[in-house]
């Protein structure tokens, strides 16, 4: 079982007989693993139980963030547009009056604070109403070269290399381009925010309808790993924790299969098929 390079087959090899565990791998798929046996002929035979969790977990997970996201936009936004309206009919009546300069930049800095409060909550909102695919024949290739065009000025800032390596013999595939552009820029800005400055990036295309995005940065710890598709997880100092939910959304709707993990080489790789 250890000689299999797989997260699941690891997980299996680490479980004692006897007992059972849920894991939750890199590729967002939830397994309940039991490790048992049974006599035949006065013979113990040892196997591995291994039940898929994914759609219930996800449902209930589904379920819960998008009631929690509503209710918390509801009142931020009633909240905010209450204070920001007061706030302006006071700026507006303290701006003639002297001396009240500073009281009114104070006011405006509110304001201020509260309209990017809004919009902070509704990034978390959007996630909810992630619409259906309109599934169209797209050329991957093509589709990568605009994202890599793209990303370039944000990767030459840091100081990172990107790159495109296509297969040309990959055949069209059918997606919803608008949204794949938006999965893709954010697995491209997530690679450069691992990087940081000096490294490199490669989108790569293979067949069959297979897209990699592979860079050289800090690496995903084992820990990580099985949080990494979890509702507001993120390793970020100030990250909210849905872009890779937004990432899964739509990759589960197109039916794509994917995993993110660092392998052996140190090179992390976020890797993207298609049914």
């Amino acid at each position: 079982m250890k000689e299999i390079d797989s997260p699941l087959a690891v997980e299996l090899a680490n479980l004692p007989k006897g007992e059972k565990v849920t894991v939750r791998l890199n590729d967002s798929n939830i397994y309940r693993c039991t490790h048992s046996s049974f006599i035949d002929r006065g013979f113990q035979h040892p196997f591995y139980l291994v039940e898929t969790l994914t759609d219930e977990v996800m449902k209930a997970e589904k379920k819960a963030y998008e009631k929690v996201i509503r209710m918390i936009a509801h009142e931020v936004n009633n909240t905010t547009a209450g204070i920001t309206s007061t706030l302006d009919t006071v700026e507006q009546a303290l701006s003639s009056e002297e001396g009240m300069e500073d009281i009114c930049d104070v006011m405006r800095v509110c304001t201020d604070r509260c309209f990017s409060m809004s919009r902070f909550i509704t990034r978390f909102a959007d996630v909810v109403k992630i619409p259906e695919p309109t599934l169209s024949s797209v050329n991957l290739n093509d589709l990568v070269f605009t994202c890599k065009r793209f990303m370039e000025g944000m990767c030459n800032d840091r100081r990172i290399t990107l790159c495109m390596e296509i297969d040309e013999s990959l055949k069209d595939v059918m997606l919803d381009a608008a949204l794949f552009e938006q999965v893709l820029v954010n697995i491209i800005k997530n690679a450069a925010e691992s990087i940081e400055t000096d490294g490199e990036i490669i989108v790569r295309t293979l067949a069959p309808a297979t897209v990699e995005v592979i860079d050289n940065g800090q690496g995903i710890s084992k820990e990580t790993e099985a949080k990494l598709f979890s509702p507001f997880f993120s390793t970020k100092p100030n990250g909210q924790g849905i872009g890779l939910i937004f990432i899964r959304e739509v990759l589960m709707r197109h039916g794509c299969t994917f995993s993110l993990r660092t392998y052996a080489d140190g090179l992390t790789r976020f890797r993207i098929t298609f049914p």
